[in-house]
């Protein structure tokens, strides 16, 4: 197996004490998606692969110290073995994805036995970069925050030209209301000026003549006369088939 060499164990200092203990460092945050990590000296030294793409990415601030795998490596084991990794409990990385030397994908996660394990984390390399992948949960609290920022934007643009709107509206009636008043008083004068000039040339015209005589043999028709026709026509007519004839029209004679 190839692997990167390892930093070898401090001397003992002079007169045989023994080094002073080192801290390990702080397991890393939940949420380091705001970083990235990239060592190309190491890129250009070893290649990106399958084999060592686990080395590389313990050189990240992402990588767990306190990992089953870094208990492999202690033991010269691979540390991507299932064989091995199964049969332990505890924090392990898996590479789930693999798209050699351009993309690795690793899922941190818990395993409480060899076929129970509960997903926490994911990281992914892209072209030597190594990087955090966001949680669901934040991807959609993002997105979701994003669509409400553009429709409050939306919804604030159409107020203000609404309101510009209304404000033209208003200035419109304003204005159209001053003209209406005095075309009002001007049709009102009109109106007086066109009665008088009427009922001058009414009492200059000579009177109407009187109108022409009936001609002979017709009597004008009498109140009653009209009563009585009024009351023919009110009364309904039986119905009358449009195919039979019904003889000549009668005519009023003179």
């Amino acid at each position: 197996m190839a692997t990167t060499p390892m930093v070898p164990p401090a001397a003992a200092l002079d007169g045989g004490a023994p080094p002073p203990p080192v801290a390990a460092p702080p397991p890393p945050g939940t949420d380091m998606t705001g970083i990235c990590f990239r060592d190309q000296l190491w890129l250009n030294t070893y290649p990106l692969d399958r084999n060592l793409v686990f080395d590389y990415f313990a050189l990240s601030p992402f990588y767990d110290y306190s990992c089953n795998n870094e208990q492999l490596r202690l033991r010269a084991i691979h540390p991507l073995d299932t064989s091995h990794l199964s049969k332990m409990t505890g924090t392990e990385y898996m590479l789930s994805e693999v798209l050699e030397p351009h993309l690795f994908v690793f899922r941190k996660q818990k395993r409480d036995g060899p076929e129970k394990v509960t997903p926490m984390l994911t990281y992914y390399i892209l072209d030597g970069s190594i990087y955090q992948a966001p949680q669901l949960c934040n991807v959609f609290a993002s997105r979701v925050g994003r669509a409400l920022y553009h429709i409050s934007k939306a919804f604030n643009t159409a107020a203000s030209k609404l309101e510009k709107i209304g404000y033209v509206d208003a200035e419109n009636e304003s204005t159209s209301s001053e003209p209406k008043a005095a075309k009002e008083t001007i049709d009102f004068k009109e109106l007086k000026r066109v009665d008088h000039i009427l009922a001058s040339l009414q009492r200059k015209l000579p009177p109407a003549p009187p109108p022409p005589p009936f001609p002979e043999g017709y009597a004008p028709p009498t109140a009653e006369g009209e009563k009585s026709s009024d009351t023919q026509q009110a009364e309904p007519q039986g119905a009358v088939d449009p195919i039979i004839d019904q003889g000549p029209s009668k005519r009023m004679k003179f």
